[in-house]
């Protein structure tokens, strides 16, 4: 039965102004209408294949005056949605190129969820990663079954020997894009929404140069329910949405593609389907500061026990910054979209977000060098309950009067008001007492 809304105007005239050709190599870009059939029949398709990932009410909701659902796709086995889009891309490809495979050339969440799906699906997968790609990426690659082969100090490097092995051996050299196809299958994650979230007032998404996921999940949403109000979400330092849909066309002269920490979201901007997509469908894309994204990550990990990069906290970011006031009281889902933090910047992006938090703090005093002085310090710690994280002395290059010691301290404390009573506390009996700044 085929399902008509005027939600289906909205997309066809949202895809009349594309242009007909493409920069893109790979995989042909369909102008074809994104319909509410098309992923609905990618949902059937790929039900098999990727999880249902649950959308659980959050503990955060009481901290923030509204009820916060949160939709888990880290929990994809590559950890990441991109997979909903790559299996049905390649289940859609013809039999005889699924049997000369495909290629890829990034180490971002799409080249490994089209590493682990093609090997599922018996395709022939090569993956060409830069000799500066992490261990643990190269690794991974390899455990879900792709021919990984390290090429080039850079990712242009790294592409360019794809295209050409694409070429001579006939593999369909695929990278990240809009086609119609790849947007229905991460559209899917809008139809969940709907079904596992009754009376949902409005969806959070990331957003970024890598919209496929917010493009396609608002054309299920508007489709389903026009009243849902759909928010991306992107980083202050690559407004690369923004600036798009600003100019009216696909930014391409960002010299932000790939940051190290935000991954996806600070990609250039990819196509003009999922920007015309998201310039009529989308109510609204706000931008965050990097410490609203680290703070993100770590309530995050208190309250869900969930690990997640920038690109999967940087939805609940848009709340810690205050920047939809307008959702109190609401009923929000965000989509927490993926955990591929790697371990080297776990303790970092933790212990940078409990200063920012207000819950690590340091200062400096200078005592008399006798035998008591740092005791008397350290139960006045005790009994503000601050817990002394380091402490250092410095007696050679103190400049006050002999026989005096600087001493250092780090203590973690609950919140901030308990570091504002601990602060009072010092300077009471300690006036000179200075506080680093975070």
């Amino acid at each position: 039965m085929k399902i008509v809304s005027r939600n289906e105007e909205l997309l066809r005239d949202a895809l009349s102004r594309i242009p007909q050709s493409s920069s893109r190599t790979s995989l042909s870009s369909s102008n074809k209408l994104i319909r509410f059939e098309d992923i609905s029949a990618a949902a059937f398709k790929i039900q098999c294949g990727v999880q249902k990932t649950p959308c659980m009410y959050s503990r955060l909701s009481k901290q923030y005056g509204m009820d916060i659902y949160l939709k888990k796709e880290f929990l994809q086995y590559t950890g990441s949605v991109k997979e909903r889009g790559v299996l049905y891309l390649l289940t859609s490809l013809p039999q005889d190129q699924q049997r000369k495979g495909v290629i890829v050339a990034s180490d971002s969440n799409f080249s490994m969820a089209v590493a682990y799906h093609a090997s599922e699906l018996r395709i022939p997968v090569f993956v060409i990663m830069s000799t500066s790609t992490s261990p643990a990426r190269v690794k991974t690659c390899r455990e879900y079954g792709a021919m990984v082969i390290s090429y080039g100090t850079t990712a242009k490097d790294s592409q360019t020997h794809a295209r050409r092995l694409a070429q001579e051996n006939g593999y369909l050299y695929l990278e990240e894009e809009d086609s119609a196809v790849y947007l229905s299958g991460l559209g899917t994650v809008g139809l969940e929404l709907y079904e596992q979230v009754p009376k949902l007032d409005a969806v959070i998404f990331p957003a970024g140069g890598h919209c496929g996921l917010l493009a396609g999940s608002a054309a299920a949403l508007k489709h389903l329910n026009p009243h849902i109000s759909v928010i991306g979400v992107e980083s202050e330092s690559f407004p690369v949405l923004q600036q798009s849909l600003k100019a009216g066309h696909p930014i391409e002269d960002q010299a932000c593609s790939n940051h190290h920490f935000y991954g996806d979201v600070s990609g250039l901007c990819f196509g003009s389907n999922s920007l015309q997509l998201t310039g009529k469908l989308v109510d609204k894309v706000v931008a965050v500061r990097e410490e609203d994204i680290l703070v993100s990550m770590l309530r995050l990990l208190e309250y869900e026990r969930a690990t997640v990069d920038a690109e999967g906290a940087i939805g609940l970011a848009a709340l810690v910054a205050g920047k939809l006031p307008e959702l109190k009281g609401k009923r929000v889902a965000i989509v927490i979209c993926s955990g591929n933090l790697e371990l080297r910047l776990l303790q970092q992006c933790i212990a940078r977000a409990l200063t920012l938090d207000n819950r690590v703090c340091r200062f400096s005093l200078v005592l008399s060098d006798s035998p008591g002085d740092i005791s008397k310090l350290l139960e006045i710690l005790a009994r503000e309950e601050a817990r002394v994280l380091d402490i250092k002395q410095e007696r050679t290059f103190v400049t006050s009067e002999l026989f005096t010691v600087e001493v250092t301290c780090t203590v973690e404390t609950r919140d901030k008001i308990h570091t504002a009573q601990l602060r009072n506390a010092l300077l009471e009996r300690y006036p000179t007492a200075a506080w680093t700044e975070r």
